[in-house]
């Protein structure tokens, strides 16, 4: 039997999701942290159920306020998908909306997330900031199993083959990876796998593992880690050729994402 790949814990591990439920269903205009909403239905005599779930990953407008999704909104919460440039947020559409009737996973742990906001109990706070955590790891499943993006990294960890290389890269930024090692994981040709990685993720498979090694790199300065040793860790024969490909990247040199940090 074929081994079970896992498509999201390495992004996950390196770019930790962080969720903050707001209690109070909101009204009118929504600040501009709030980016998750879940939508309820249900008749007066009837517990509310969550219908829709509506994820932006745009951002407000320059005003600092948005409207929240039409409907009941019963919880709304701050989702970070890993600070600036995370992959993850970068990979979805500005705004994604299910129905929960066409996703019963999402949905079953979105129920519980609702009970423990409108019965709220010991921890209460706690637990629900985790419940919508474990929200929005089951709504990127739902999106890469579903297709909800048409190129992009959500559409590369949907495809059968495509994914292979992706979860390859992000387990194991360091190796020196080359076109042909990824083809071979794929169980294709050089030409067919530069081909359709490209046309599925949307850049080459160099120009990804580049931008997902610096990206890794960006993390790991700014929580204080060593030019140096980072540089090693993400695959980089040396502190100056990091450097420059950071530099390059960013458009600034990585002491200032450090002194950020």
């Amino acid at each position: 039997m074929q081994k079970r790949v896992d498509r999201l814990s390495a992004l996950i591990d390196r770019f930790r999701i962080d969720a903050s439920v707001l209690h109070a269903p909101l009204a009118g205009r929504a600040p501009s942290c709030v980016n998750l909403f879940l939508i309820t239905e249900g008749m007066a005599e009837q517990a509310s159920r969550p219908r829709w779930l509506v994820f932006r990953t745009g951002g407000a407008p320059a005003g600092g306020v948005s409207a929240p999704p039409e409907g009941d909104v019963a919880v709304a919460a701050r989702v970070d998908l890993g600070g600036e440039g995370s992959p993850l947020a970068m990979a979805l559409p500005a705004e994604v909306r299910v129905d929960l009737e066409d996703a019963p996973a999402l949905a079953a742990v979105s129920t519980v997330l609702l009970e423990e906001v409108e019965r709220p109990r010991c921890g209460g706070k706690a637990i629900v900031d985790r419940l919508c955590e474990i929200v929005v790891i089951r709504f990127l499943r739902h999106a890469i199993e579903t297709g909800r993006a048409e190129n992009g990294l959500i559409a590369g960890l949907g495809h059968p083959q495509i994914m292979l290389a992706l979860v390859a890269m992000h387990e194991a930024p360091e190796r020196r990876w080359k076109l042909e090692d990824l083809a071979g994981l794929c169980g294709m040709s050089r030409t067919a796998f530069a081909t359709t990685f490209r046309d599925v993720v949307g850049r080459t498979p160099g120009a990804y593992l580049q931008d997902w090694r610096l990206g890794i790199a960006r993390q790991e300065i700014g929580r204080g880690g060593s030019l140096k040793t980072v540089a090693g860790r993400v695959g980089f024969s040396s502190a100056a050729a990091f450097s420059r490909a950071f530099s390059r990247q960013f458009g600034h040199a990585p002491s200032a994402c450090a002194r950020a940090g």
